[in-house]
């Protein structure tokens, strides 16, 4: 059985890879992949758990970068102004909330932190960089990455539909995905679902964002006083902002930034498949009650919030 996992996943993987765009008859769209990541989860003992894991982390990171040639740094800087000062306000406010929360509903502290952390800044990626700094052990680990991809998930299928039925511009679609989808993947993924121009802005508000994981850090070990934990930087942010000033500066050839295109977006659908296959009924049992009503309820205020916010001023 395993072996045949294999060879279905390596086949879906191809599939994704090359879709039949060209005849019109199959797209496998940013939501579409996750969904077949889930239903191979399933269906299939996953083939080979620590690769999945490690390489759709890296492809994410690799992909967002490539797209980082697409994008010109002063358009992208000013469609983007408008989420800043939302992103601090809502940053801060979603990890107090998030906190009082936690202590209302009587949850593990660190899991209730890792939450908080998830869902103020960059879902998983924040997780698994505040993780360390608080000593976290694997089931509060587990659980605080469980409840939020539950969440991430679902975030992807009904945001850009949302965005339609509500009338709104690629402009605040954008914005609005950034701040109130936890993961940089789901992210890119409504964006790119939603428009050329939502999927920029998306990108640009949502890495901006992740940089907050570096203060987070440092005041997380203030308050759990531990002045030896390591911080783990997200550097691939950085190369993204050089590819987009070379893209600007430099007179890039059209076959490159085509090519650069090409990977960073079959490279989002893979990423998204890969997260999909990387879940189990087993980290979703393990999740729990309570932690999922903190999430949902964290993430119910930062949507309908910033939602509200998007519409009045953007």
């Amino acid at each position: 059985m395993k072996q045949f996992s294999k060879i279905v996943y390596v086949l879906l993987i191809v599939l994704i890879l090359f879709p039949f765009d060209m005849v019109g008859l199959w797209s496998i769209t940013a939501p579409i992949a996750l969904l077949l990541g889930l239903v191979f989860a399933f269906t299939f003992p996953a083939p080979c758990p620590k690769f999945n894991k490690k390489t759709s982390k890296y492809l994410l990171q690799v992909a967002v970068v490539c797209l980082g040639f697409n994008m010109n740094l002063q358009e992208s800087l000013k469609s983007g102004s408008e989420g800043m000062l939302f992103t601090v306000v809502s940053v801060v406010g979603v990890m107090v909330l998030g906190v009082l929360l936690g202590m209302w509903f009587h949850i593990n502290r660190k899991t209730s932190y890792l939450i908080s952390s998830g869902t103020a800044i960059c879902g998983g990626s924040a997780i698994a960089a505040v993780g360390p700094v608080l000593k976290a052990d694997e089931n509060e680990m587990a659980v605080s990455l469980g409840v939020i991809f539950i969440l991430n998930s679902i975030a992807l299928f009904i945001f850009p539909p949302l965005g339609h039925l509500l009338d709104m511009t690629q402009q605040q679609f954008g914005t609005w995905a950034a701040i109130a989808i936890h993961d940089t993947s789901s992210v890119v993924g409504a964006g790119e679902s939603f428009g050329e121009e939502a999927l920029q802005i998306a990108t640009l508000i949502k890495l901006t964002r992740a940089l907050w994981i570096i203060p987070l850090a440092l005041v997380t070990m203030v308050i759990f006083r531990d002045k030896t934990a390591r911080i783990s930087i997200p550097w691939f942010i950085f190369i993204f902002v050089l590819a987009m000033v070379v893209n600007t500066y430099a007179n890039l050839p059209a076959m490159f930034v085509d090519v650069m295109v090409w990977i960073a977006k079959r490279g989002m659908v893979l990423t998204l498949f890969m997260i999909g296959a990387s879940l189990s009924l087993k980290s979703i049992r393990a999740v729990g009650i309570k932690p999922l009503l903190q999430a949902v309820l964290l993430w119910i205020v930062i949507s309908v919030s910033s939602l509200f916010v998007v519409l009045e001023t953007v």
